[in-house]
């Protein structure tokens, strides 16, 4: 049996005795940064680095050059061109190495979004000639979902993988789904929204071994977990910029070598023919770099964890008729904490947050806007109800000891505050 506090001292032991692993990576994330700085409205805490992260100093360094001073095409073969090309080249050579990929087969693009639409579409157009029949999971984000559901109305046919209530497919459930005319597997890392950590190496075994390709959207998972597209058996990955401290609007799909996809947009011989267009030089270097900070932070992620189980040890001592969604231990992304807090709404208690300035989320950034429920937490079974009361905190390598001792003193008065004006609420058994 997990226990939370448990694992909040040994991290804590980890740290103490690695002190290099503690500090690794997690220096100052970005220029004038807005966690722990106090204006005149009070102190800021960014607890939604699920949506995005703060950009590197380091990172925005490295792009300024390319965006005033080197500004050739990489197509150019002049100098001014040859030298873009040169810093498009190394930002490959340096994604490739965070996978464990080789430079070729990284293809640079707009972000996670647009790698997931050409993985997905670009195999079920290359290979339907093989087969129709794709799998995903209940709980993907909807850059896959909406790709896959648009696909079976075009003649593909579709099996959604249920998962278990921490969000994680059986094995078995992926063995039994496997057809001869299956082509396409699609199954992400880890959970954007309650940091579920999928078993992609043995679902990569099953796939390889029926001649499945398999995409994996790594978009959270990069920078937080080890990964090997090798090791996996991942024949195809996406990734993005801004998840890692790097740019918006820049990522790359990795295209194991030997798989053929068909590109969406025609018009360039830009990356491999695959991606046309002028490449975002700056994005592209900005990612570059990114990456490579990555691969000498990994060690961080100890510190970040152990936060992260102070924060969620210390909500749920505090606040009564709290659920915690998502696995807690090593199956649980490094950042995140994401709870479901009964007898409130979840859009009521994100203002209240913000107006004490802590940035947080009810889930997906992409679906920040919707009145519907998470799909993800309605997958692992909870009622509509509950699931509007959802808490997504994430936190990332600029977050400090102090901002989470912030958000625990802020967070229960408003969930008592709250729950005091609501109709649902049984008020004495909601006394914090």
């Amino acid at each position: 049996m997990y226990n939370l506090n448990d694992n909040l001292q040994e991290n804590s032991k980890r740290a103490e005795n690695n002190p290099q692993e503690k500090y690794s990576g997690m220096g100052q994330a970005g220029q004038g940064g807005q966690t722990g700085q106090r204006d005149q409205g009070g102190r800021r805490v960014y607890m939604d680095n699920s949506a995005t992260t703060p950009q590197d100093y380091r990172v925005t360094e490295a792009m300024t050059a390319f965006m005033t001073e080197t500004y050739g095409n990489p197509s150019s073969i002049h100098q001014f061109g040859r030298v873009a090309r040169t810093a498009v080249e190394k930002a490959r050579g340096q994604a490739a190495e965070l996978i464990g990929a080789t430079p070729a087969e990284i293809v640079f693009l707009s972000g996670g979004t647009e790698a997931n639409n050409l993985a997905i579409q670009g195999v079920a157009n290359a290979r339907a000639n093989k087969g129709r029949h794709l799998i995903t999971t209940a709980v993907e984000h909807h850059a896959v979902l909406d790709v896959m559901t648009q696909l079976s109305k075009k003649g593909f046919e579709l099996t959604v993988l249920p998962v278990d209530s921490e969000g994680l497919v059986n094995l078995a459930d992926v063995q039994a789904a496997f057809r001869p005319d299956t082509i396409l597997i699609s199954v992400m890392h880890a959970n954007n929204e309650i940091g579920s950590i999928q078993p992609i190496a043995e679902i990569g075994t099953l796939a390889r071994e029926r001649g499945v390709l398999f995409h994996v959207d790594a978009v959270q998972s990069l920078s937080k977990l080890p990964i090997s597209v090798i090791d996996m058996n991942i024949d195809l990955l996406s990734v993005s910029g801004h998840k890692i401290y790097g740019p918006k609007g820049v990522g790359a799909l990795y295209i194991r070598k030997g798989v053929k996809i068909l590109p969406m947009a025609y018009g360039g011989g830009q990356e491999r023919n695959i991606r046309p267009g002028t490449e975002n030089v700056a994005g592209i270097v900005g990612f570059g770099e990114a990456c490579r900070l990555a691969a000498e932070g990994l060690g961080g992620v100890f510190a970040i964890e152990r936060l992260r189980d102070k924060l969620l040890n210390g909500i749920v001592e505090s606040i009564p008729d709290v659920i915690v969604n998502g696995p807690l231990g090593d199956l649980r992304l490094c950042n995140n904490v994401n709870v479901c807090i009964k007898f409130i709404e979840g859009e009521s208690l994100l203002l209240s947050l913000d107006m004490q300035g802590i940035a947080a989320s009810s889930g997906s950034a992409c679906t920040s806007g919707s009145l519907d429920p998470s799909h993800v937490l309605m997958a692992i079974g909870l009622p509509h109800e509950i699931a509007h009361g959802s808490l997504r905190l994430t936190l990332g390598k600029q977050t400090t000891e102090e901002d989470v001792d912030y958000v625990l003193e802020k967070l229960p008065p408003i969930v008592e505050r709250l729950r005091a004006m609501s109709p649902l609420c049984d008020c004495e058994a909601s006394q914090l």
